[in-house]
């Protein structure tokens, strides 16, 4: 159940400011905004938005992260990107007033900011630095995108994986810690397209060797060079690498 509440403290609007669209704005510019932006908090699982709902609000994680999906009428899911604290989405539908084109799904419990279309527009189309961080953010999405489709066709399927979990985890590093992917095994399976079985014996051979470990939800990666190592290799080969057991 989500509960939403007004952006009235200067602490909140630090966190909106934060968030690198916003960062080096002039306050004066900004700060009428941020006040009326709201922050909401959603538990694991659920639906932040719909494919199809009206872009009405621009959406910042806070706390948590969120996975953008796509499903079809059969029941399957593609999971196409994780965003995590300090990251925007639903900015494609906002700034073109077309439907969503994905869904917003609670990854974990998580606190979210949202600005309103209506407040937001005016400043993209008057302030050219905004509308220019709002160009390099849709340019990072269509080569995270490019990169993805890449992995899907052309690598073998450990490559393949190893690949998705390293950017994940490396998008969102925890100081002092190993970097982790806080991601289900089924979620990781839709998100690189294959069988969640196969994605479990792959993560079991790669636990063995103490390459990564899985707690609780989250999958923590040991030795993330060595994966980096198999992530860059381009064998078309259902098998896993001959060296790690299999």
């Amino acid at each position: 159940m989500s509960k939403a509440r007004r952006a009235g403290s200067v602490s909140q609007q630090a966190v909106i400011r934060a968030n690198d669209i916003f960062r080096g704005l002039p306050p004066e510019t900004v700060t009428p905004l941020f006040r009326r932006a709201s922050f909401q908090t959603f538990e694991r699982g659920d639906t932040i938005f719909r494919r199809g709902d009206p872009g009405t609000h621009l959406c910042g994680v806070v706390t948590g992260s969120v996975r953008m999906c796509a499903s079809s009428s059969d029941g399957k899911s593609l999971v196409l990107n994780l965003i995590g604290a300090g990251q925007t989405f639903g900015e494609i539908a906002v700034l073109d007033g077309l439907a969503r084109t994905t869904d917003a799904i609670a990854n974990s419990d998580c606190e979210i900011w949202k600005i309103a279309r209506r407040d937001l527009l005016p400043l993209v189309r008057t302030d050219q630095a905004l509308a220019a961080k709002f160009i390099d953010l849709l340019c990072a999405r269509l080569r995270w995108t490019s990169e993805h489709l890449e992995e899907v066709i052309l690598h073998g399927l450990e490559a393949r994986l190893a690949h998705i979990v390293v950017k994940l985890a490396t998008r969102n590093p925890r100081t002092g810690d190993d970097p982790v992917v806080d991601m289900t095994q089924q979620n990781v399976s839709e998100m690189v397209g294959m069988s969640r079985e196969r994605v479990n014996k792959i993560i079991s051979v790669w636990a063995a060797l103490d390459l990564v470990l899985v707690r609780n939800r989250m999958l923590v990666l040991r030795d993330t060079e060595a994966l980096m190592k198999i992530a860059g290799e381009q064998e078309e080969t259902d098998g896993l690498h001959p060296a790690r057991g299999s």
